[in-house]
């Protein structure tokens, strides 16, 4: 009777019923969400088309003056990019570019020098600096510098906490991130040879005095932060680069110290009576002194002179050698 009543319960049948329908709409988003996602119509995905090598280099110039005016962003980008190949792996290009960023027109100057930093920087198949470590390119670098002058930086450098790298002309700041990677590369020698500190460097608004110009370019090397700062720090790290910021009167002829006069030098005697070697007076002086040539005895004092002694001579260099700097003792015979 008590499974009988337990079926005939309502709350039985109520619950079945809610997990049917539960079930059901379930099942019924499950088919109705598949049908959808096989429905949708998906956009194709362009396929990736690379350029290659030979496809580049059948491309004219004609063609590719077209390409740079092109209205895509890519395109014209591409087209740059292969420019600037040709012209990294062509000397008469870069002899070009190079006679270009010392022309006297700012616009064309500016021109010539931005299609350079393009040539060496856009090459990643070879080493892009090799064209320029060359001395008429680091003289017409210079050169481009000089030119540049008229619109350099003009306000005193006298504050060593404010970079005002990044307020220099364009041209200025392009000429100078070259010659730091040349400098890096190879060597600041060449370009310390193109005369950059005396063309250039020297002409930077430093001081009025030269005491002024010694210390705000010291504080410069000291405290600033960027391309300038670098390539000075390099000048002064080479023995001709400290010889030409001497001579530009941008740092003082540095001097060895002296040795310290106070400090006392030893010389050694010794006397010689053997028989292996002849007799004499020889004086083992300091690094820093000459040595004394020998002293030849006479007769009477080989005579007197019958067992070995050494002798101590302390003297400062203050005056001359006397017997009162000379210490001797003497060997027992026995000893």
């Amino acid at each position: 009777m008590g499974y009988l009543s337990f079926l005939r319960d309502e709350r039985l049948y109520l619950l079945a019923f809610g997990l049917t329908a539960a079930g059901f709409v379930a099942s019924l988003r499950t088919i109705l969400e598949y049908y959808r996602d096989q429905c949708e119509i998906k956009p194709q995905e362009p396929k990736t088309q690379y350029i290659t090598q030979d496809t580049e280099d059948s491309l004219k110039s004609s063609t590719l003056a077209s390409l740079l005016d092109h209205y895509n962003y890519s395109i014209r980008e591409t087209a740059l990019k292969i420019v600037a190949g040709r012209a990294a792996n062509d000397r008469a290009t870069i002899d070009e570019l190079l006679w270009g960023i010392t022309l006297e027109d700012y616009d064309e100057r500016a021109m010539y020098l931005k299609a350079l930093v393009w040539a060496i920087e856009d090459n990643a198949f070879q080493d892009p600096l090799s064209v320029l470590n060359t001395p008429k390119a680091y003289e017409a670098l210079v050169r481009s510098l000089e030119l540049s002058l008229e619109h350099s930086y003009s306000d005193k450098l006298d504050d060593p906490l404010y970079d005002e790298y990044y307020l220099r002309d364009s041209l200025e700041r392009r000429c100078l991130m070259i010659l730091l990677q040349l400098a890096k590369k190879y060597t600041i020698d060449k370009v310390i040879e193109a005369r950059f500190v005396e063309r250039w460097l020297a002409k930077q608004a430093w001081g009025d005095s030269v005491e002024e110009r010694r210390r705000n370019y010291a504080d410069y090397v000291e405290r600033k932060k960027n391309r300038l700062r670098d390539l000075c720090y390099l000048i002064r790290a080479s023995k001709i680069g400290r010889r030409a910021l001497v001579d530009a009167k941008l740092i003082t002829r540095t001097r060895r110290s002296k040795r310290d006069k106070s400090e006392a030098i030893k010389v050694l005697l010794e006397i010689s009576v053997d028989g292996d070697e002849p007799e004499g007076i020889r004086v083992h002086a300091g690094p820093s002194e000459p040595m004394p040539r020998v002293v030849e005895q006479s007769a009477a004092e080989q005579r007197l002179r019958r067992r070995h002694r050494e002798a101590m001579v302390l003297n400062d260099g203050t005056h001359s050698l006397g017997r009162g700097d000379i210490i001797q003792r003497e060997h027992d015979s026995n000893g």
